[in-house]
C-alpha cells in the first residue's frame, strides 16, 4: 500500500467512524426505540397510525407543504427570470437577488413573529391597511411563513440553472414566428423542467419538516413537527409514540431524495452556451420587473416589524422611538451568554465540518480508492440530506441522555456537521474533481508526499470554495432550530433556542432584538467570507 493509499484510508476511517456514530448508530437506537423498550412489537406503530389525531396532523402537513412548494417555486421563477431573461438595471437585479436570500439569514422561527406583528390584529400591515387580511394563526399564518422560508432555496436553484441555459433558442424560436407562448415553453420552461420539479420537492421537504414556523403561528393547525415536539417535549413525554412519529417523518423525506435523484436525467446540458443578447422589449421588461418589485416589496414589509418593533416603546400603543430593548438585551449577561455561545457553536461547526467535508471530497474526487470507499461516503452525502433536523435531534436526544456528552457543546457541533453535511460535501467534491488530475502523481514522481501535495497545491487552489463552505455552516448553524431543540441545555443554549423560551413569555422585544443580532451577524459574516473567496486562489466563476 502506497503512503497515499494510507493517508486517505485513514481520512475514510474517520469520517466512517463519525457518522458510524452520530448518524447511522442513532437512527438504528430511533427505529428500536419505536418498536419498544423491550421484545420489538408494533404495537406503538398501530396505536400513533389509528390516533385521529396523527391522521389529520399528517394530512395538514402535506397539504400547506405542497400549497408553500408551489407558491415558493413560482416566486421564486418570477424572480430569477427578471434577473436572467430581461434588460433590467443591474443594480435592480442585485437588489432582486439580495432581497430573495434575506430569508435565509433568519431562523425560521422569526418569520412566524414577524407575521404575527405584522399580520395580527394591532400589525403593521393590518393598522396600514385598517383591516386584517386573514387569521395569522393556522393554514394562513403556515402557508405565509413556508413561502418566506422556501422562496430562497427555490429561487438559488432556479438562479443558478438559468445562468446556464443557453439564450440562443429563445431568439430562433421569436425569429422563426413562433407565439410568445410557444417560445416561452420551448426556450425557457423545457430547459428548467428538472430544476422547477426539484425546487419544488426541496421546498416541500423544507415545509413537511420544519418546526420553528408551526411552533409561532401553527395555532389549532396541527402539523406532524409540532406533534413530535409535544410527544418530546410536551407536559407528559412519550417517547416510544414519539419515536413513531420521527420514523413516519422519515418516509416523505427519503421519497424527496429519490425523485431529485430521478429528475437529474431531465436536466438539459449544453455542449456550448451561446451568450447571445436578449432583443429589447419595453412590455417584458416592466412586466417582470413590476412582479419582481412587486415580490420584494412583500417580502421586506413583512420583515419591516423586525427593525420597527424593538426600536419602538411598546408596539402598537407607545410608539415613540427608543433603544432601551437594545441596551436591555446588551445589559443581560444571560442574554449575552447566549449570544456567545452561538457564535461559537457557528463558528466549531464550521471550521470542523470544513475539515470533514473536504475530508469526504478528497476521497471521492482526488483519490484511486476502490469504489466502494467512494460509495460509502456518497451514501453519507444521501442519507444526511434525507434525515430532518428534528429526527436527527430525537434520536439524538435518545442515544446520548444519561451520557458524558448530553446537552454540551461539542454534542450540537457534530448534530450540525451531520446535519448540514450534504450541501458542503458536494461543493467541494465539485471544486476538487475539476483540478488537473496529474498534480499528485507529478509530485509524487519529484519526491513529494501526498500530503505535502494536498497542503501545498489543492488547498490553495481549493481555498475560495473551502471558504464558502466555512460560509454555509457557519449561518446554517446561527440559524438551526429543530435538531437543538431537543439537544441543548441550560448551560449551552444558543439564540435560536432562547427565542423559543422568551416566546412562552411573551418577551418579543428581545426576541426580535436577538433576530437582528443572528441576522446583522449572518450578513456581516456572508459579506467578509465573500470577500474573502474573491480574494482567495483558485476562484473559479
Amino acid at each position: 500500500m502506497n503512503q497515499r493509499n494510507l493517508e486517505l484510508k485513514v481520512i475514510f476511517w474517520v469520517i466512517t467512524g463519525l457518522f458510524g456514530l452520530f448518524l447511522v448508530l442513532p437512527i438504528g437506537v430511533l427505529l428500536l426505540k419505536s418498536l419498544g423498550d423491550g421484545w420489538p412489537t408494533l404495537f406503538f406503530f398501530a396505536d400513533v397510525l389509528g390516533q385521529p389525531g396523527f391522521l389529520q396532523a399528517l394530512g395538514n402537513s402535506f397539504t400547506v407543504a405542497a400549497l408553500a412548494a408551489v407558491l415558493a417555486t413560482a416566486l421564486a421563477f418570477c424572480m430569477a427570470y427578471a434577473v436572467h431573461y430581461t434588460a433590467l438595471p443591474r443594480r435592480f437585479k442585485s437588489a432582486l437577488i439580495a432581497v430573495a436570500s434575506l430569508p435565509m439569514y433568519l431562523p425560521t422561527i422569526t418569520y412566524g413573529f414577524a407575521i404575527i406583528y405584522s399580520f395580527g390584529r394591532q400589525g403593521l400591515i393590518t393598522r396600514l391597511l385598517g383591516r386584517q387580511l386573514f387569521d395569522i394563526y393556522g393554514m394562513a399564518g403556515l402557508l405565509v411563513g413556508y413561502v418566506i422560508y422556501t422562496v430562497p432555496v427555490a429561487f438559488l436553484l432556479i438562479h443558478n440553472t438559468m445562468g446556464f441555459v443557453d439564450k440562443k433558442p429563445l431568439i430562433v424560436s421569436k425569429v422563426m414566428g413562433d407565439r410568445p407562448l410557444a417560445t416561452f415553453r420551448i426556450a425557457v420552461l423545457r430547459p428548467l423542467l428538472g430544476t422547477l420539479a426539484g425546487a419544488f420537492i426541496q421546498a416541500f421537504f423544507l415545509c413537511f419538516t420544519d418546526f420553528g414556523i408551526p411552533a409561532s403561528v401553527g395555532g389549532g393547525y396541527e402539523v406532524i413537527a409540532t406533534l413530535l415536539y409535544n410527544r418530546m417535549l410536551g407536559g407528559i413525554p412519550d417517547f416510544s409514540r414519539g419515536a413513531v412519529i420521527a420514523m413516519v417523518m422519515l418516509i416523505p423525506s427519503v421519497g424527496s431524495i429519490c425523485l431529485l435523484r430521478y429528475l437529474e436525467r431531465f436536466n438539459i446540458r449544453y455542449s456550448r452556451i451561446d451568450r447571445a443578447e436578449l432583443t429589447d422589449s419595453r412590455g417584458r421588461d416592466a412586466g417582470w420587473g413590476t412582479a419582481g418589485a412587486l415580490i420584494c416589496v412583500a417580502v421586506l414589509s413583512i420583515f419591516a416589524v423586525i427593525f420597527l418593533v424593538p426600536c419602538v416603546e411598546a408596539w402598537p400603543y407607545q410608539t415613540g422611538l427608543t433603544g432601551e430593548h437594545f441596551r436591555a438585551v446588551l445589559a443581560d449577561r444571560q442574554l449575552v451568554a447566549v449570544y456567545i455561545h452561538s457564535l461559537e457553536l457557528a463558528l466549531l461547526t464550521a471550521a470542523v465540518g470544513t475539515l470533514v467535508a473536504y475530508g469526504a471530497a478528497l476521497i471521492t474526487a482526488r483519490s484511486t480508492l476502490p469504489q466502494r470507499y467512494k460509495g460509502a461516503v456518497e451514501s453519507f452525502s444521501l442519507i444526511t440530506n434525507a434525515i430532518p433536523g428534528m429526527v436527527l435531534g430525537v434520536a439524538y436526544m435518545f442515544l446520548f441522555s444519561g451520557s458524558s456528552l448530553q446537552n454540551t457543546m461539542v454534542l450540537m457541533v457534530l448534530c450540525n456537521i451531520v446535519h448540514y453535511f450534504s450541501t458542503p460535501y458536494l461543493m467541494m467534491k465539485n471544486t476538487l474533481s475539476k483540478m488537473n488530475a496529474g498534480w499528485e502523481t507529478t509530485a509524487m514522481l519529484m519526491g513529494d508526499s501526498w500530503l505535502k501535495t494536498i497542503l501545498r497545491v489543492v488547498t490553495p487552489n481549493a481555498m475560495s470554495s473551502l471558504i464558502e463552505v466555512f460560509s454555509y455552516y457557519f449561518i446554517n448553524a446561527m440559524v438551526t432550530i429543530s435538531a437543538l431543540i431537543f439537544i441543548a441545555g441550560a448551560r449551552t443554549m444558543v439564540l435560536t433556542t432562547m427565542i423559543k423560551q422568551l416566546q412562552y413569555v411573551n418577551r418579543f422585544n428581545e426576541v426580535f432584538v436577538l433576530s437582528l443580532l443572528i441576522l446583522f451577524t449572518n450578513l456581516i459574516a456572508k459579506g467578509f467570507f465573500s470577500w474573502l473567496a474573491k480574494k482567495a486562489p483558485g476562484r473559479t466563476k
